[in-house]
């Protein structure tokens, strides 16, 4: 019983760059599915998933919010993320625990740069995906261009089930390629009914030219259509849709939708394509952790009965009390059990278990594998922690996290509210990964650190709204890091005495630089043979702490290998602490030696404009030191893209509006670092 409904699960994300109608796409779905009986539009700030205040008044997703609807005698439990390249933690997590996503597309814009970001972060994940072109009845919609680009910016292999009928202002609906039906919705009834009819004779051959390549494309990746297609075969729609979903699976094709979500056409049949195409829990390998002690590989299957075991991959506060969302990868758990958390080696009580749909939540007694869920009581779990049961621990992978690219001062308008500020931002660095703060030892400042000046200002808005702080700010600063450019080498000697106790060590070290990008590594090279893993294990420590502070401006050193060449050790003095200070002194005193350098984060931007503009918009790029990449025309507007540092861009929006007058549009992500 318990394997029949993990079939009938589907645990998807709906992804894509800003403005592509990812949240548009969601209300449609839970509209037609009987979820809500009115659909909130993303414009008037009445979007259902945007519950936000900050998300209703910019008309931006800002967090990613979860909710389930049925169809088709399928559950479907959604996550609806951000589009905005400031908030790509909410889709890194996100990723982290779907079976499946619907990658959404602009017919007009097609693949753009935080399209290409979120794609490949499911790629990483080997998340299985279906694509649905949005937005055809759009002015300069091109359903053809965005499959080339599909084709061609994201490597995937697309399979074109359905053909635009029509497009602009002539938009009528698909031409479904598999049953090959024209598909048209009812515009009086708000697109919930629609109509089968026969395909326009002025169409048909386009259409049986696609459906044969239907055909090649999945011949291509199954060996009893491919049989059936060579030797002239009927091939049943059964047969096609199982070998479809099979390749989808494997990561082989990626079945292609389109419609207009905002005129509410093609969104049934979306329903469809996840519910035949995307996978259920039991669908995908079983995850892969680790036994705490011992570190072997342990699978876990997807089943209720396996030992429990879950991933808490969002954290938010929720009028005070902290609210843990979590995937439940095996097992089950009851409200008001215990679950035991092996990276902090703590025991908590699950006080409550709640089904979410957006921000409002509905008390359950159980849950069980492959359902996600929000969870009360959790006091010391954080995002990415693994909770299983104490009896058969296992550590699942953790969430990765980008590091913040910008920093603000900022400090309460009245005194008394330092404290209160401090809370509010070690609350809100709970919620947010990719969110620091600090207190700056020299100036005494608080110092706040993000993606973007969207995100710090999203922040800064939360402390005044959610905490009742005013607060004040200084310029935006960049976080720049520090790097070699040379190798060196260097011998330290420690030898001192502390607390009456005789300390020594010698270190002996070789630094070089690595390819940009690479990150740190340490080797070790010494043939000594009284060099213990005890000693070994304090060199390293001394030297991974030493790189967190640089000797140029005390920014982190990147991209360094650090090669142990000898030591010198005495039977009698020797300590792992006076191994750990030689092989700090050490370190440093080389990087002195080897030409530090300074690096700043350099963003890839992306700048919409029309052909009018473009000699302005270059000349003031070139006066910010960006490199222009790339100049393509998309119709009516030339696609521009740079790379540009990113102290150069802050307040880039208020230019680009005056030098456009108002219709240019830019998106910025980031790049790499690179020398200042």
């Amino acid at each position: 019983m318990a394997s029949t409904r993990l079939s009938k699960t589907r645990n998807i994300g709906i992804i894509a760059h800003i403005d592509a109608g990812k949240t548009t796409i969601t209300e449609r779905i839970l509209y037609y599915t009987g979820r809500v009986h009115r659909m909130g539009e993303v414009h008037n700030g009445e979007a259902t998933m945007d519950w936000m205040l900050e998300e209703r008044e910019r008309g931006i997703t800002i967090t990613s919010a979860v909710t389930s609807c049925d169809w088709s005698g399928r559950n479907i439990n959604i996550i609806d993320t951000p589009g905005h390249v400031d908030f790509t933690i909410e889709v890194e997590r996100s990723l982290r625990i779907l079976d499946g996503a619907i990658g959404v597309f602009c017919a007009v814009g097609g693949v753009e740069p935080q399209s290409e970001t979120v794609w490949h972060q499911a790629d990483r994940y080997k998340v299985p995906k279906i694509a649905f072109i949005n937005k055809m009845d759009r002015i300069g919609a091109d359903f053809f261009r965005v499959i080339d680009m599909i084709r061609d910016r994201l490597k995937a292999t697309p399979l074109v089930l359905q053909l635009p009928w029509g497009s602009e202002d002539n938009y009528m609906g698909v031409i479904d390629l598999l049953e090959m039906k024209a598909v048209m919705w009812e515009e009086e009834t708000l697109g919930a009914e629609f109509k089968e009819v026969p395909i326009p004779s002025d169409l048909m051959e386009e259409a049986l030219r696609y459906r044969e390549m239907l055909l090649e494309t999945i011949a291509d990746k199954d060996d009893i259509i491919m049989n059936k297609y060579i030797s002239d075969e009927e091939i049943e729609i059964q047969e096609l849709k199982r070998a479809i979903r099979t390749a989808t699976i494997k990561l082989a094709l990626v079945p292609i939708y389109c419609g207009a979500a905002l005129r509410n056409k093609g969104i049934q049949l979306l329903l469809d394509g996840i519910v035949d195409y995307l996978p259920s829990p039991v669908d995908i390998p079983p995850i892969i952790g680790h036994e705490p002690i011992s570190g072997r590989e342990e699978p876990r299957p997807s089943e209720a009965g396996a030992p429990f075991s879950a991933l808490a991959f969002k954290v938010i506060m929720d009028q005070g009390r902290k609210m843990t969302y979590i995937r439940i990868y095996s097992g089950s758990i009851n409200a008001g059990g215990l679950v035991y958390n092996p990276g902090k080696h703590v025991k908590e009580k699950l006080a409550r278990l709640l089904k979410m749909h957006s921000n409002k939540r509905k008390r359950i007694t159980k849950a069980s594998a492959g359902d996600i869920i929000a969870t009360m009581g959790l006091k010391l779990a954080t995002t990415g922690d693994t909770l299983c049961d104490e009896e058969k621990p296992i550590l699942l992978e953790p969430i990765q996290f980008t590091e913040p690219v910008i920093s603000i001062a900022t400090e309460p308008k009245r005194v008394q509210d330092h404290d209160r500020l401090l809370d509010a931002l070690k609350k809100l660095s709970d919620e947010d990964p990719t969110f620091r703060f600090r207190i700056d030892e020299e100036t005494g400042q608080t110092v706040i650190s993000g993606m973007g000046e969207l995100h710090l200002e999203i922040i800064i808005g939360r402390i005044k709204r959610e905490f009742f702080v005013e607060t004040n700010q200084g310029k935006p600063q960049v976080v720049f890091r520090e790097a070699i450019f040379k190798k060196a080498q260097h011998e330290e000697i420690f030898q001192k005495e502390l607390a009456g106790q005789q300390h020594f060590a010698g270190v002996k070290v070789e630094i070089s630089p690595r390819p940009r990008g690479s990150g740190n590594r340490f080797v070790d090279r010494c043939v000594n043979p009284d060099l213990t893993e005890e000693f070994i294990n304090a060199i390293m420590e001394g030297i991974e702490e030493t790189t967190i502070s640089g000797v140029l401006m005390g920014y982190p050193v990147i991209d360094v290998e650090t090669a142990l060449l000898d030591v010198r050790i005495n039977e009698t003095y020797s300590s792992p602490m006076a191994f750990k200070v030689a092989a700090a002194m050490a370190f440093q005193n080389a990087c002195q030696q080897a030409d530090p350098i300074l690096l700043e984060p350099i963003m890839k931007t992306e700048i919409l404009i029309p052909e009018e503009f473009m000699g302005e918009v270059i000349g003031d790029l070139n006066a910010r030191q960006g490199k222009i990449e790339q100049i393509v025309n998309k119709g009516p507007v030339q696609v521009l893209t740079a790379s540009v540092p990113l102290s150069k861009m802050f307040g880039y929006s208020t230019s680009l509006r005056s030098l456009s007058q108002g219709r240019g549009t830019f998106s910025m992500q980031f790049s790499h670092y690179d020398k200042v």
